[in-house]
């Protein structure tokens, strides 16, 4: 009898446990709005993620001024995959361009961006903690039909801890991009490695990000999709 109560009990801690590790991840898709996956050369980019997940990104648009174009893979009602790369029509600028797309040998998975519409007394709170996130700036680009796109977002060009700490975007009244992006796929969790776990994980918690940490030897990000060729792991050295 005894023995059967602690099977029991057993079988429940387990099923509990199951339960919030899933919940958990359900919370951090929740916060993401999408997914960065930077390419030198953004055919090149597009064909890779093609290939894995058998859906071929929508042309996204220019960043003017910024030097780059992408092209996008929904994950979802409101988050989507980002494929970004030099824009052979804008002129190569003095700055290096964004996600360290100029020392790309290949295409991989760079970082990730949170939602927030309060993004002000989000950089406040966190200043206050000792994480800078930057300055809130806006940014614009039009898509293939024309319709122009406007967000506000913390200042990308701020990486902490290899872009494990995301920066964040509102997008106001702007469409959100994954509506009109390739469908097919889905965000089924998200999560990251990081060589003290303890550090990264009071960072988030002080962002009010719920992002799994794992131990590694590395600092990564690891993303699980749903897609027509099954469910695929994107690893950030992919």
């Amino acid at each position: 009898m005894m023995r059967d109560l602690l099977v029991a009990g057993l079988f429940v801690t387990l099923l509990l446990a199951a339960s919030a590790r899933g919940q958990r991840a359900t919370d951090v898709v929740a916060q993401v709005d999408h997914l960065v996956y930077a390419a030198p050369d953004l055919d090149q980019g597009i064909r890779s993620i093609e290939g894995l997940l058998g859906i071929r990104a929508t042309e996204g648009g220019q960043h003017p001024g910024l030097g780059t174009r992408n092209a996008l893979v929904a994950l979802g009602p409101s988050v989507y995959l980002e494929i970004i790369g030099p824009d052979p029509a804008q002129p190569r600028s003095a700055r290096p361009l964004r996600f360290g797309i100029d020392e790309l040998k290949e295409p991989r998975l760079v970082g990730w961006v949170a939602k927030s519409n309060r993004l002000e007394p989000l950089v406040a709170a966190a200043r206050a903690a000792g994480i800078g996130l930057g300055v809130v700036v806006s940014g614009s680009r039009k898509r293939p039909d024309c319709v122009e796109l406007a967000w506000r977002y913390t200042d990308p060009n701020v990486v902490l801890e290899h872009r494990l700490i995301p920066y964040f975007i509102d997008w106001g009244t702007s469409p959100h991009p994954a509506a009109t992006s390739a469908r097919g796929a889905t965000l089924v969790a998200l999560g990251a490695e990081h060589p003290d776990r303890s550090r990264l994980e009071g960072m988030l918690k002080t962002l009010g990000l719920d992002l799994p940490v794992e131990p590694g030897s590395r600092a990564l990000l690891v993303a699980t999709i749903d897609s027509p060729k099954g469910r695929i792991v994107l690893r950030g050295a992919q």
